[in-house]
């Protein structure tokens, strides 16, 4: 029987959803930002229009249209569609939509396919469990993350999925997003809102990619301003920058302590202090604080770098990073944001050499791969020493001149000090 109040109350959950939902695209047209994955005769958009879909984990950062893109992917597909979100997903709910696709492709040949939000919030039992019914073929997957997949899910479960990183949108795909919204139907173009455009490109900067944020920034200025309508209703009051921006409040850092952008703002943060930019490294140093990364990560970060890339060419770097990871770990925040600052500006202003990483590594796969080179007779110790059958005995350097003390200490011909044009002098140069 036909439920006849089922429209009404599909307008009445419509009329609630907040803008960023309501203005989900429809169509791959729709999708903004991402043409290297979805522009004409890209892979996923063949996929997707020929409805050829396999396993994928799509992955990247917030409002950049994960979710919108597994759902154009499901009504795409010919298969039976669940959606489900990671978090909520127990391992007993997972083999019953495994049992009821098995059955749905012996009963009707009919394939499923499952759309699940979060796919990082699985454990790696439940991946597992996943993984088989992936490589049987009963289940299509599709999993959305916004985690480095190579670092939250099991490798086998990767390489049997088709991996599609979407990047941030920029500026001018997120002001074509929100002008749609304020004209279209099913945006605010019932309020007829006014809005500089001005304040469309400042929303567009302070988003930070986040299609999702914008759009919920606009509505909240949207909203904030409808009381204050003139009393004809003739004309709506206008959203400028100072409502944008007081509506937004601040470009929050994004930033996650265990994801994606953890590892990436990281690396660049140590490549700015190799590289000798002050102002790059103590930018990124204010990203990280901000975002609350564990102070005392930035300070073992600090401590790798002065030995990996000063090293030699300033010995008292490794003093400074050790004392800044001490008072960091006994000042805490917001106290040693001053310690690591001054640790970071030392650090990129500190002369470089990377003589003891590359000689450390050369000596290591040396003892890895080649037979070990025997302490000679006369270098071992009291205990263990016999008669050097060459007659050779141990000459301190602290009791004889240069031209009689030992200077073979290794005992064969090879060279694992690679010198960097800092490094202080000294040592037995490379042949």
């Amino acid at each position: 029987m036909d439920d006849l109040w089922a429209p009404q109350r599909a307008r009445r959950r419509i009329a609630v959803e907040p803008l960023a939902a309501r203005m989900r695209p429809r169509t791959i047209e729709d999708v903004e930002g991402q043409e290297r994955l979805l522009g004409p005769g890209r892979l996923l958009r063949r996929m997707i229009e020929g409805g050829t879909i396999g396993s994928l984990i799509i992955h990247g950062p917030p409002g950049a249209g994960k979710t919108t893109l597994s759902f154009l992917i499901g009504e795409a597909c010919a298969a039976e569609v669940i959606r489900e979100n990671a978090a909520a997903l127990g391992v007993a709910r997972v083999r019953e939509i495994i049992a009821q696709a098995g059955r749905r492709i012996e009963e009707s040949e009919r394939r499923s396919l499952l759309l699940l939000d979060e796919i990082h919030r699985f454990n790696r039992a439940q991946q597992d469990v996943l993984l088989e019914a992936v490589e049987q073929g009963i289940l299509l997957l599709v999993g959305t993350t916004t985690e480095n997949p190579s670092f939250t899910l099991n490798g086998a479960l990767v390489s049997r999925s088709t991996v599609a990183r979407l990047e941030p949108l920029d500026q001018a795909a997120i002001e074509r997003i929100l002008h749609r919204a304020i004209v279209e139907e099913r945006g605010l173009g019932p309020q007829a809102l006014k809005v500089d455009d001005e304040a469309i490109s400042r929303l567009a900067v302070l988003c930070d990619g986040d299609a999702r944020r914008a759009l919920t920034a606009l509505e909240v200025a949207a909203n904030s301003l409808q009381p204050g309508l003139r009393a004809d209703g003739a004309s709506p009051a206008c959203i400028d920058v100072a409502v944008v921006e007081d509506s937004i409040q601040r470009t929050l850092a994004v930033y996650d302590a265990s994801g994606d952008k953890h590892y990436d703002i990281a690396s660049v943060f140590i490549k700015a202090m190799r590289g000798s930019d002050p102002d790059a490294a103590i930018y990124w140093l204010a990203r990280m604080l901000d975002a609350g990364e564990d102070p005392t990560f930035i300070a073992r970060r600090i401590a790798i770098l002065a030995s990996e890339d000063i090293g030699l060419a300033d010995p008292h770097a490794l003093s400074i990073a050790t004392n800044a990871w001490l008072l960091t770990e006994r000042l805490g925040m917001p106290e040693c944001r001053l310690t690591l600052a001054h640790a970071v500006l030392y650090m990129a202003k500190a002369p470089k050499s990377d003589s003891a990483i590359r000689s450390i590594e050369r000596a290591l796969d040396h003892v890895r791969t080649q037979a070990s080179i025997q302490v000679p007779q006369h270098l071992r110790d009291r205990a263990n020493r016999s008669e050097s059958p060459d007659g050779e005995v141990y000459r301190s350097p602290h009791t004889h001149d240069p031209e009689t003390a030992t200077t073979d200490y290794l005992g064969a011909p090879l060279a694992f000090y690679i010198p960097a044009p800092g490094d202080l002098p000294g040592g037995k140069p490379n042949p």
